[in-house]
């Protein structure tokens, strides 16, 4: 048996089972110029966290387990942008305007695409996903599904938006949810450490926290 030391227990693995969740690592979150530094937001939060997120999925392609990235992006004409959600709040651009790396949180737009140290291989799954969470309108049920997952470990951005509700999402499905503690990030330090209480609260109510080093010390013998 295989566990992964974590919060509020340790994680037990289950062989073959285990695929590791790459949530919204784009350049529009993490560069100047993107849509999180049009919010108002320090993206170097983002950026920090890019070396152990490449280690993550090193980790996860030697030991031959699963990598699945996703993108928060939109159809070109915005056919799947609610009016609520691009409307809201005052940015100094809205998704779908023009911006320095091409239309923000637009499908094929060069700001959309993920960081290119963390980017996907041949062969990994990319989800495209026009909301927070990664199963609302999009394949990712199917692709767990045909693969036998039953774990998901995630990391990514940003902790309390994204990444939580997807772990939300997966937890109600009856996935077993792990976040890898510095490889997701926050523009909010205080929302990033209130989500992963949240997150393990109540005897894991909806999942665990562990730090990477212990995640890829326990995959390396899984």
């Amino acid at each position: 048996m295989i566990a992964i030391k974590a919060e509020p227990f340790p994680f037990t693995v289950k062989p073959g089972a285990l695929a590791l969740i790459v949530i919204d690592m784009q350049r529009d979150f993490a560069e100047p110029g993107g849509f999180g530094a049009c919010l108002g937001n320090d993206v170097s939060r983002v950026a920090k966290i890019v070396p152990d997120v490449k280690r993550l999925i090193e980790g996860f392609r030697a030991a031959g387990l699963p990598v699945i990235h996703t993108m928060e992006c939109h159809r070109p004409d915005l056919s799947d942008l609610p009016p609520a959600k691009r409307d809201r709040g005052n940015p100094s651009l809205r998704i779908g305007d023009e911006g320095p790396m091409g239309r923000i949180l637009i499908s094929g737009e060069p700001g959309t695409a993920i960081l290119p140290e963390v980017a996907p291989i041949d062969g990994e799954v990319v989800i495209e996903k026009p909301g927070k969470g990664a199963f609302y309108a999009t394949e990712l049920a199917d692709v767990l599904k045909k693969g036998a997952i039953q774990q998901l470990v995630f990391a990514g951005v940003t902790t309390e938006v994204c990444v939580q509700t997807t772990m939300r999402e997966a937890n109600d499905r009856g996935y077993e949810c792990l976040l890898a503690e510095e490889a997701t990030e926050s523009y909010f330090p205080e929302f990033k450490a209130a989500a992963m209480a949240m997150i393990r609260a109540q005897g894991a109510v909806v999942g665990w926290t562990a730090h990477v080093d212990d995640i890829l010390e326990s995959i390396a013998h899984a």
